[in-house]
């Protein structure tokens, strides 16, 4: 049986890219919409994020202030949901990639939000939009 490989002498050898968070199927209720019944109620929204970050310094440290906190991005985003009124799935989304890509450290993110049942014969109606640091 071979040992188990030591990621500090890998990172020596190897270049690692990037690291990337994905929170997947976060589903939150929201008043999303511009109709009236819209306005009135609640509706589910599912949000899925990549996250992309340099994560050299936290690999390299094994010190949580040296990685992303995808915990405190995760809470904002249900923060910014659960709080919010939006008339357009874009909006959200947009305000969603903002809270993202907040952090310097983040190099891409993509978030795409799902509205369930928004259109008839339809599982779910989708908006995805990424932004990339250069």
């Amino acid at each position: 049986m071979r040992p188990a490989t030591n990621i500090h002498t890998r990172a020596d050898t190897l270049r690692i890219s990037e690291a990337t968070i994905n929170i997947s199927n976060l589903r939150l209720r929201t008043f999303i919409g511009f109709n009236p019944e819209e306005k009135s109620k609640q509706q589910d929204v599912i949000v899925n994020a990549e996250i992309r970050y340099r994560a050299d310094p936290a690999f390299g440290s094994d010190d949580v202030d040296d990685a992303l906190n995808y915990k405190i991005i995760t809470k904002r985003i249900i923060h910014h949901i659960e709080h919010g009124r939006f008339n357009l799935l874009e909006k959200l989304a947009a305000d969603l990639l903002g809270i993202a890509t907040e952090s310097e450290q983040v190099s891409f993110a993509e978030i795409t939000v799902d509205k369930p049942h928004a259109l008839r014969f339809a599982d779910s109606v989708s908006v995805t939009l990424s932004a990339s640091r250069d």
